[in-house]
């Protein structure tokens, strides 16, 4: 690839930032930040809808169209997955992207271990990456035996497939476990859950720490606001920058790297134990790290795509 070659730098937009969504406008702070920055660099950006995509089958081949006409391909693809129902169908989409040789960060199957909960702590604990003490029930007469087996009471309970702070519940005693279990089995649709321990010492605190390629490029302490466990920023949490361990660096590089996901905000609890890897998010937020660091997220992340593109070419 001719490396002053004006490149077309696509953003793939599934599930909340469908187009209808306010999150999916151009004018969105997310999506501003990204358009700004590839146009810094000289090239052009090109938003897709997921929605407005179809792909078509034919005899031998298969291909995308945009709004019925002949999709016109990118140079390099950035797919921004969110909160969407039938993953594995909906995604089906950026699986068709990879078909058509465009590089894509981050690919169908990485996106699919992250968003799974369960198949995320099962790759990290294979590679040997700490985690709080979890297990997976599906009966409630294990229940009580299986909170013990993890410490006992308070714990954290969990849908598999929840996301910015969804499908989570801090349950304190036996008396509110069963209240807590109905308000996300009727939010789930399943009855397969994620109990995990309750880190005390990190009192309502963890560690987002943005994973672009093999480094971290901002990382800040995020804590849940006055009367919530949740340290989310767009559920009302706080930011600071911080300067992560360097054993928290390599824990959280790892950690993406372990799910083959080129970008990822990794959320680390800092415990008596050591650091714990809490969850990989392969559709990390950048406004907020951006506005809390002051770092050029999206500039990191455009030269990360123009350099990847490169080197997919040269292969």
């Amino acid at each position: 690839m001719n490396k002053n070659k004006k490149l077309r730098i696509g953003i793939l937009l599934v599930g909340d930032a469908s187009v209808n969504s306010p999150l999916a406008k151009p004018s969105y702070p997310a999506i501003r930040l990204f358009r700004e920055a590839i146009k810094k660099m000289g090239h052009t950006p090109v938003l897709y809808y997921a929605s407005k995509c179809q792909i078509f089958f034919d005899g031998r081949k298969s291909e995308i169209l945009y709004a019925n006409k002949k999709i016109t391909p990118c140079d390099v693809l950035i797919s921004r997955v969110g909160a969407i129902e039938d993953l594995d169908l909906e995604i089906s989409l950026l699986k068709q992207f990879q078909m058509m040789g465009i590089p894509v960060f981050n690919e169908y199957l990485p996106i699919m271990r992250a968003k799974n909960k369960l198949r995320t702590l099962q790759i990290l604990t294979k590679n040997n990456i700490p985690v709080p003490a979890s297990i997976v029930v599906r009966k409630l007469e294990y229940l009580d035996e299986s909170i013990k087996a993890i410490g006992g009471y308070p714990v954290i309970l969990k849908t598999p497939l929840g996301t910015w702070g969804k499908g989570v519940a801090l349950v304190e005693s036996r008396r509110s476990l069963h209240s807590s279990l109905d308000i996300l089995w009727s939010s789930s649709g399943g009855n397969l859950f994620l109990i995990q321990e309750y880190i005390a010492e990190a009192d309502g605190s963890d560690y987002r720490a943005f994973v672009l390629g093999d480094k971290v490029i901002g990382a800040m302490k995020r804590t849940a606001p006055k009367g919530d466990f949740r340290s989310n920023l767009h559920l009302g949490g706080e930011g600071v920058p911080v300067k992560l361990t360097e054993e928290e660096q390599r824990l959280a590089v790892r950690s993406a790297q372990a799910l083959g996901l080129q970008m990822a905000g990794v959320d680390i609890l800092r415990s008596k134990k050591g650091p714990l890897i809490m969850e990989v998010n392969s559709n990390p937020g950048i406004t907020g790290i951006t506005r809390v660091t002051g770092g050029d997220i999206a500039g990191e992340i455009m030269k990360f795509a123009v350099a990847f593109a490169k080197k997919k070419s040269k292969k």
